[in-house]
């Protein structure tokens, strides 16, 4: 079983971050999904493990792509921070740009509300905010993405 930390929007605030890696390692690998806002460089250093990275709408002077695509333990991903997708009003732009690029796993952020489901068989992961939560309750969050050959876990995990 492989085991992967999603985050998304520290904004260089990045204590939760180093928390989250204390609790949670070993990785196989760590999926941001953007809004770094300088901080991508120190997150790469920290982890012992492959590290997957976007820039997001608050990235200005980051050279990081917008738009990624890799493999993830036999599964097809696209990771972006969603900005581009309109994902503040729906899911319905991001889950078809996964489906054209044929991807079945989507990561994104930028809403800093949490999401993690299986829709119409694309799984999509929005990890939330370790920084600044909008969601009800407005804890930091991030998900545990967990696979095993063909079986895939997950689970919203808050600090």
């Amino acid at each position: 079983m492989h085991k992967y930390l999603v985050v998304s929007d520290t904004h260089g605030h990045d204590k939760n971050f180093y928390d989250v890696l204390d609790l949670e390692e070993p990785l196989d690998g760590i999926i941001h999904c953007g809004d770094f806002e300088g901080s991508e460089g120190k997150f790469a250093l920290a982890a012992d493990c492959p590290v997957y990275f976007v820039s997001g709408n608050n990235d200005f002077f980051s050279d990081l792509s917008r738009e990624l695509e890799f493999e993830i333990d036999g599964f097809r991903a696209f990771l972006t921070h969603g900005h581009h997708y309109l994902v503040s009003m729906d899911l319905e732009n991001i889950k078809a740009e996964g489906i054209a690029r044929g991807a079945k796993m989507v990561f994104f952020g930028h809403t800093h509300r949490p999401v993690a489901k299986n829709l119409d068989g694309i799984y999509l992961f929005n990890p939330g905010s370790l920084s600044y939560p909008r969601q009800e309750g407005r804890r930091p969050s991030y998900i545990i993405l967990s696979i095993d050959g063909d079986d895939v876990s997950y689970e919203i995990k808050y600090l």
